[in-house]
This record gives structure tokens, sequence and C-alpha cells, in this order.
């Protein structure tokens, strides 16, 4: 190999993992299996196109580095507000649950695979970790009720430093082999968890200040300002006191994630494409540097010691930290089947192994090897099995009976009243503080962020959405918003509000995408959500008494109609059986009703076009 091998390895590798990712996305399979085979087939066993070796020392720093990213974005996609409703449970995972994982493996490694004891605890220690790069794709193809499901999430990014922070410790007791290494080590523990914290609050409180601070930091340039904040902080952190600067970013990124702003936001949208890189190529880089015939010659004792892991001490861990929360019998099950490792664990397995090496102690490559062991199979069976699982023990989410609304103006939200009045379960998404404010100030819940961002996506958990509404100014992101929720998540209906200007061109895109143009007609959203913002709009119920249907030459078709240039009313909701969203290829028929908003100018108007099309003002909607 030459030293340009090593800008060969960087390219191949984030090539690999991009194709890792895209392919995952198609199968609908954890990205970590794909990852795992390319590094596999690409890596020095395999066709040698990827060294690992090749960059040297730099392979740890850089691994570091990768996996402070990678925490703060999965920082950033914590909410909080769930999380303090699952405060407890957590608590006890991270706590309980990582000391029983830490004797629990040390015990299986000891026995199954007759290592002696402190190599053993080392891999007792890096299995701790489960990783929220695995659990979240898991639970997006496996959706479970909201508080299991934040549990899980809380759970795979809160255990992440703790794990990080005991192997580091049990790595210098394992080197030091005194029992006052053992006495430092739970000072340190505690040392760490303090220090990481306090520097996390100090880290978003500078990062803060610079983005609030006018002129400081140009429009556009957050998301670097940010990212490099960010890891000047780990790395000062790490200076300082060892393991202490993943914790650090977490909380950092945990505070930037929960401020409702703009600039926020943006340094959200940025960090998640780049996480999506860095986890594929080093995915790949790390499962390169791993032999396959160390693997292999872990053996049977090898699987066993896996399978106790999985069956024995993850359940025991998990049921004794779970007891007496709210947490139900079944959802405690399915808490303990679901413990897959991900790429943390084979970060911290990478540092700690050549950590061993360079001080000539043996085992290292077998204890990397059996956390890669470990990596495989908890993913692919206890992933691969989580749907059974989940059918098995009852812990599904309710069916689809979720309308998910993207945008909170005046007019989106005059529509979630109205099929909230109905009983429909209405949740917003919008990337304006204010108006999400706005929407939580009547009682809604609310999703901030980029609606096309994975994380934000992830948050509005549209595989329970029966329908999605794109109902902003921008027809152009309504569109995106409902193609991406039908072809990602499977939602069964979409509405897309569209441009009066451009009627007929959105309305054929949206039917080549399966869905509907939201309405009666498009309509100038900006226009009507003036008009209720200055109270110029009156709520009526309507009724069809016609015993005939009405033909559909007898009406106005719904797209391309601009109905002059007045728009006096709009339709919002209809109730044939049940109460949807209004939708321009709606023929009314005798019994249907509806929920309607009149302009306060154009009530006759309105009155007599409706009667024309088979509709009767019934009262004033209250």
């Amino acid at each position: 190999m030459t030293d340009a091998s090593a800008d060969l390895t960087f390219a191949l590798a984030l090539l690999a993992g991009v194709a890792a990712h895209v392919l995952a996305r198609h199968l609908r399979l954890p990205s970590i299996v794909l990852l795992l085979f390319s590094g596999a087939l690409l890596g020095p066993d395999g066709l040698g196109w990827i060294r690992p070796d090749s960059f040297g020392e730099g392979l740890s720093t850089f691994v570091s580095l990768a996996v402070a990213v990678i925490l703060f974005e999965g920082g950033l996609g914590l909410d909080l507000r769930r999380l303090r409703a699952a405060a407890a449970p957590v608590r006890r995972l991270v706590s309980w649950g990582s000391l029983v994982t830490l004797l629990g493996g040390g015990l299986a490694a000891f026995f199954l695979m007759g290592w002696p004891a402190d190599r053993a605890l080392l891999y007792g220690a890096l299995v701790i970790v489960t990783g929220p790069t695995v659990v979240r794709p898991i639970l997006r193809l496996v959706p479970v009720r909201n508080r299991l499901a934040t549990v899980l999430e809380a759970e795979g990014l809160l255990i992440d430093p703790v794990g990080a922070i005991v192997a580091a410790i049990v790595l210098e007791v394992v080197l030091d082999r005194t029992m006052g290494s053992v006495a430092s080590g739970a000072i340190g523990l505690i040392a760490r968890l303090s220090f990481g914290a306090g520097a996390g609050f100090a880290i978003v409180g500078l990062l803060a200040l610079l983005l609030r601070l006018p002129r400081v930091v140009p429009v556009g340039l957050e998301n670097l300002a940010v990212l490099g904040g960010s890891l000047a902080g780990f790395a000062v952190c790490e200076s300082i006191l060892p393991e202490s600067g993943i914790l650090a970013v977490i909380v950092a990124a945990a505070v930037v994630g929960h401020s409702a702003s703009d600039r926020a936001q943006i340094v959200g949208e940025f960090q998640e494409h780049l996480t999506i890189g860095l986890i594929g190529m080093l995915f790949v880089l790390l499962a390169a540097d791993v032999r396959i015939e160390t693997v292999i010659a872990l053996g049977w004792p090898g699987v066993a010691t896996v399978a106790t892991l999985a069956f024995v001490v993850r359940p025991v861990g998990v049921l004794w930290a779970t007891k007496g929360s709210d947490l139900t019998m079944r959802e405690r099950f399915f808490a303990a089947w679901l413990g897959p490792r991900g790429v943390v664990a084979a970060a911290i397995a990478s540092v700690t192994a050549t950590a061993l090496d360079s001080v000539g102690v043996e085992g290292g490559a077998e204890l990397r090897a059996l956390v890669f062991l470990t990596i495989a199979l908890t993913v692919i069976v206890l992933g691969g099995l989580a749907p059974i699982a989940s059918w098995a023990l009852g812990v599904r989410a309710p069916g689809r009976e979720v309308t998910v609304v993207l945008g909170c103006e005046e007019l989106a939200l005059a529509l979630g009243e109205a099929l909230r009045e109905s009983g429909d379960s209405v949740v917003f998404a919008d990337r304006n503080p204010v108006n999400c404010r706005a929407a939580e100030e009547r009682g809604f819940p609310v999703v901030f962020g980029d609606v096309l961002a994975p994380t934000t996506l992830a948050r509005l958990r549209l595989e329970r959405a029966r329908s999605v509404i794109g109902l902003t100014t921008n027809p152009a992101l309504n569109q995106l918003f409902v193609l991406e929720a039908q072809q990602e998540f499977d939602v069964p209906a979409g509405y897309i509000a569209i441009d009066r200007s451009a009627a007929n061109e959105s309305a054929r895109l949206a039917r080549l995408q399966s869905a509907r143009v939201l309405f009666d007609r498009p309509k100038d959203v900006e226009r009507w959500n003036v008009r209720i913002r200055h109270q110029l709009v009156l709520p009526v119920r309507l009724r069809a008494p016609r015993r005939e249907p009405v033909a559909a030459g007898a009406r106005e078709s719904a797209v391309g109609s601009s109905m002059g240039a007045q728009d006096p009313y709009v339709i919002l909701a209809v109730r044939r059986d049940t109460w949807r969203p209004m939708d321009g290829d709606w023929e009314v028929r005798p019994g249907d009703e509806a929920i309607a908003l009149f302009h306060r100018d154009e009530i006759e108007a309105s009155t007599s076009r409706l009667r024309e099309l088979g509709w009767e003002v019934v009262a004033p909607q209250r």
C-alpha cells in the first residue's frame, strides 16, 4: 500500500457507506446489516480495496470525532418533553441496567469463552451501549406505543456516554491491576459524568451566545459554527478528563435541539446529513478492520456468549430496572428483547483493542471480534424478529389513526380544529417557532423542524398516520412532504393544498403521486390565513339534502377553477360515514355534512353557489 491508499480508503468507505444506506432504505432493512457486509467485502479479507491501517494512528482520532458528531446529532433529536414523562425507567436502565450488563456480559465471556476475568469484564463494559443509530431504524419499521418508543430511544442515546466511560475505566483497571485503580475508577466515573454534564451546559451556553448576538455568525454559517464549537468542546473535555466529552456533546445537543429557533433548526438539518455519511463511513472502516478469521475462530462459544447476553442478561437487567415503572409487563418484555448494539460499541471496541495492542496486552483482536459478532447477531436476530415480538406481545401502536398536518398557520389550524371536533387525532409540524406556539396554545401536539429531515420525520411517527396534509403557502413543499410520507411510510391518504395560479399542473403532479387536491378547489392559502387572522370569516355547517347526487358535470372541476377572484368560501372537512378533509374529487350525496368558512363580506354569494353544488347552510359553526 502507498501513502495515497489512505485517500482511496477514505473515499471508498464514504461511497460504500452511502450506497449501503440507500440500499437499506429501499429494502427496508437496518442499514447496519449492509454496512457490516460492505466493510467485510471491501476490506483486507475481501476485495482489499479498503485498508483502515493506511490511516495509522489517525484512525482512532477520526473514530472519536465521528462518534462525537453522531451522538451530537442524536441529542438534537431527543424529545425532552416526552423524556420527562419516562424519566424514571430511563434513569434506572442507564444506571442499574448498565451494571447488570457489565457483570452479566463479563460472566458470560468468562465462563463460555474461557477468557481471563479482566478481558471478560472489558467485554461486559463494551456491550453496555445499545445505540440510537440501530434502535431508531428498527422502531421506524416496528411502530410501538409512544411511551415504550421514548424509553428505548432515550436509553440508546443516554447509555452511550455511560458505556464509553465505564469501558475506559475498566481498561484503566485492567492495565493497572491494583485495588487502588478500582477505587479511583469509581471516583472517575462520577467525576466524568459530572464534568461532562456541566461542560455540556457550558458549551451550549457559549453556542447560544454566538448565535443570538447580531451579526456575529452570518446567516448560513450556523451549522459550521455549531459543528466547530461542539467538536472543540468535545476535544477540550477529552484533554481535561478523557471520555467526558461524549456526555458533554449529548447534553449540549439536547438543549440546542429543544430550542425552538430557526437557527437551531438549520443546525439540526445539517447535522443529520453529516451524520448519515459518518455512520456509513465509520462502520465500513471498523468492519473492514476486523479479521474475518478471528470472528470465525470464536466458534460456538462466541455465539453462546452473545445469546446469553441477549436472552438472559438483557432481560434480567431490563426487568429489574423497569420494575414499578409505568411500563406494562408486555412493554417491559419487548424492551428486554430489543437491545441491539451499534456504531458506538464498534468504535469503543476498536479504540480499546488498539490500546491493548499498544501496551502488549493479548486479546485485543478477539475482544473486538466478539463485539462485532455481538453487533451482527443482535441486529439481525433481535431487529429482524422485532415485528414478530411486538405482535406477539401486543405492544404495537394502535392502527393508523392520526392526521399529520404540515403548517401551523391560521387555515391549517382551522382545519385541525374541524377534524379534532369530529374525534380525529391531529398532529402539526412546522419549522416556524411562532406558528408552533400558536398550535400548542390550542392544545395540539406539535413537532418543530424541517419535515423533510430524517429526524423530524422520525419524531412525527408517520408510520401511524392514516393521512397527511400539506397546507403551507409553499405548494412545492406540500407536495414533497406528502410524497415522502406516502412513499417512505406508506401513509394511505395524502392531501395537498395547491396554488390557484398553477392549479392544473399542481393537480396533475398530485394525482401522479396518488394524492388528493385539498379543499373543494385550489385556494389562496395566504389570503385565507389573513382573513382568519383578522376575523373576517364565519364558520358554518353544511349538509346535502338532495335526493340525487350532484353529477360531476353539474359542479365545477375542483382543479383549475378559481371561481372568481374573491374566493368567498372554503370547505374544510366533510362527513359521509366518517369525517375527512375535503378534497377536489368529492361528489356531494344526500346526507353528507361539511364544515366550511365563509368570507363575511360574501356570505350570500357563498350560500348561493354552494346551493347550486348541492349544499345548504344548516347553522353557523360554534
